[in-house]
């Protein structure tokens, strides 16, 4: 394919693609998957000039980038041919300013029907992302779509496309509903998209929402979230077809980074005694699960434990006593429901470094568990970038299955109750997506798009999706005149109205 230089050029000069037929290849394999060879085998479509080679890329000395002064639409694809039936994988690097009307990588014309994975807002760090179809037909066409506005950028490389074990989606596309007895108690309703009110469970269920996530306070002040309250939302899920995920917080309120407080009825317990009371409440509430027909597909032995819990003598400085509790934790999981797996979940998807850290300290005491868990809330932890490379390194170096326990959004800055929104301006703008519905939507595209891009990652659960702002359902459990800082990042409007990012889940 012949190259020529490019006139307007924000990152580097650049080469055109030239326009060409119809792209084919003569056998499965991507032509110029690095695009070193200016695009061989590569054609465009609309506006051609926008598709270019340049300087740079994920790997090798080139990248294909889409960008240009003007509003533009552009097509770059090659058609792949000699293909045998079945699923198929394509994976593309990519690096994207984001906020695109229309930016995709796709595959088309495989036989069956075109199947998509938008382009997320990465910044200046690559992420890879992945579409598979069922390929029926001997031949598929690879497609890097980018309708943008003028200014706008998507870079491209490393292209690869081959047979894959399945087409399967993301196996978890979650929600934490914990909040949401409390707030039905209070007068809460929840509408569908067109107003009519509906059961949140059921509503959640009908746009793929297959899992659910409860977390469980020891004694709270206010009877939410104790055993009996997890019971029965365990058994409206299981009636929405749903699996649960339990977030043990070994507290009677919060437990996080920042805080991880002893249940009351714990405080004197001698080191022992408090790894005997672990056990047993971790143990309680599962046997009673299962005994109820609803066992837990999955169970969280601490909440955002990346400073230990049980403090201090589960404390980050002290990681023999944080061993022991955890193994106590996880060994009761097994105990009273051994299908359950144990999950060990730390705050700041993005943070590499302090997460090898703290697994390596787990792995080196023996501490049993099956999956790794993070939170990861782009206007707090990273970008998305880091947040996969994070994901692909705990996978690879523990060989555990991974997946974002936590991640919301928020869709408006307006406030909707007497608490100041944790979400807010200025936290939009660090997170990159307008403070809009269009906007959260996007970000929570972009997040699950990041992480099925990580090789056998779990999915996503999204945090507090039904909590909106209704009086007396604050969230102090022993002030019942506290509020609700998180109704604008719900996935309900402040009629109670789902909002447009509660289809993103029916995507993957």
């Amino acid at each position: 394919m012949l190259r020529r230089p490019v006139l307007i050029s924000v990152l580097s000069l650049g080469l055109v693609l030239t326009a060409a037929g119809p792209a084919s290849a003569a056998s499965s394999t991507v032509a110029d998957p690095g695009f070193e060879a200016g695009g061989a085998g590569w054609s465009e479509s609309g506006s051609r000039a926008a598709s270019f080679t340049e300087a740079g890329g994920y790997e090798g000395a080139a990248q294909l980038t889409h960008r240009s002064a003007a509003a533009y639409r552009v097509e770059t694809s090659q058609a792949v041919t000699g293909l045998a039936r079945g699923p198929h994988t394509l994976s593309v690097r990519v690096r994207s300013d984001g906020n695109q009307p229309d930016a995709y990588v796709s595959l088309r014309h495989c036989g069956s029907a075109e199947e998509r994975a938008a382009i997320p807002r990465t910044g200046e760090g690559w992420v890879r992302i992945a579409v598979t179809v069922n390929v029926t037909g001997g031949r598929c066409t690879i497609v890097l779509h980018s309708d943008a506005a003028a200014g706008q950028w998507t870079n491209f490389d490393a292209v690869t496309f081959g047979r894959s074990p399945s087409d399967a989606g993301l196996a978890v596309r979650g929600a934490d509903v914990s909040h949401l007895s409390k707030n039905e108690d209070h007068g809460a309703v929840y509408r569908d998209f067109s107003g009519p009110r509906r059961d949140p469970f059921s509503l959640l269920a009908a746009n793929d929402v297959n899992y659910i996530r409860l977390k469980v306070w020891v004694d709270p002040a206010d009877g939410y979230n104790d055993l009996a309250d997890t019971l029965a939302k365990a058994r409206r899920a299981h009636a929405a077809g749903q699996k649960l995920l339990i977030d043990f917080h070994y507290s009677d309120a919060w437990a996080d980074p920042g805080k991880q407080n002893k249940p009351a009825a714990w405080a004197s317990l001698s080191f022992d005694g408090l790894v005997d009371a672990l056990y047993d409440h971790t143990y309680t509430v599962l046997a009673a699960l299962r005994a109820q027909g609803t066992p837990a597909d999955m169970a969280q032995v601490g909440n955002e434990i990346n400073g230990g819990l049980l403090w201090p003598d589960g404390r980050w400085d002290n990681w023999d006593g944080l061993a022991a509790l955890l193994t106590a934790g996880s060994n009761a999981v097994t105990a009273a429901s051994p299908s359950t797996k144990v999950v060990l979940h730390l705050a700041e998807g993005g943070d590499n470094g302090g997460h090898r850290w703290w697994f390596d300290q787990a792995v080196a005491r023996g501490v049993p568990f099956d999956v790794i868990a993070v939170s990861h809330y782009v206007y707090w932890h990273g970008t998305l970038g880091a947040l996969q490379a994070n994901l692909m390194d705990l996978s690879t170096r523990y060989g555990k299955p991974v997946m974002v326990a936590e991640t919301a959004y928020g869709f408006t800055t307006a406030e909707n109750d007497h608490e100041a929104n944790i979400f807010t301006a200025s936290l939009a703008a660090t997170g990159g997506y307008p403070a809009t519905p269009r906007g959260q939507s996007d970000a929570l595209r972009d997040i699950l798009t990041v992480v099925d891009g990580v090789p056998g990652a779990l999915g996503v659960f999204y945090w507090e999706p039904t909590w909106t702002a209704v009086a007396g359902a604050g969230w102090d459990p022993a002030d019942p005149a506290s509020g609700d800082g998180w109704e604008n990042q719900a996935l309900f409007d402040y009629s109670g109205r789902a909002l447009p990012a509660l289809r993103v889940f029916s995507r993957f």
